[in-house]
């Protein structure tokens, strides 16, 4: 069972191996991880503030997006669906175009 579920997570996630959107998944968390930590009053202001659904979804989507920008690729297929850029990188982008525009 297992054998067939991470067969199929890593040929889901194997088309992602492409290099310029790792780069853009990573400076997507490099620029979020510093303009929280830069002005965070400011960051929380402009996103409409840290509530109870925003916060944890930044957190991990700019963890999920570093862990995928940097090219390592978890061994185990439910840490693989734990960290997907298939969620994080939409979710880290609607915060940074809150946060932007």
């Amino acid at each position: 069972m297992s054998n067939g579920l991470d067969l199929w997570v890593k040929k889901s996630h194997a088309w992602l191996a492409w290099s310029p959107l790792r780069v853009l998944a990573l400076g997507m968390g490099l620029v979020t991880g510093g303009l929280v930590m830069w002005d965070p009053a400011l960051f929380a202001q402009a996103i409409g503030g840290f509530g109870p659904v925003v916060s944890p979804a930044l957190i991990w989507s700019c963890c999920a997006a570093m862990i995928f920008g940097v090219g390592f690729v978890p061994h185990r297929w439910y840490w693989q669906l734990l960290f997907t850029p298939y969620l994080a990188l939409p979710i880290l982008a609607a915060i940074l175009w809150l946060r932007l525009s």
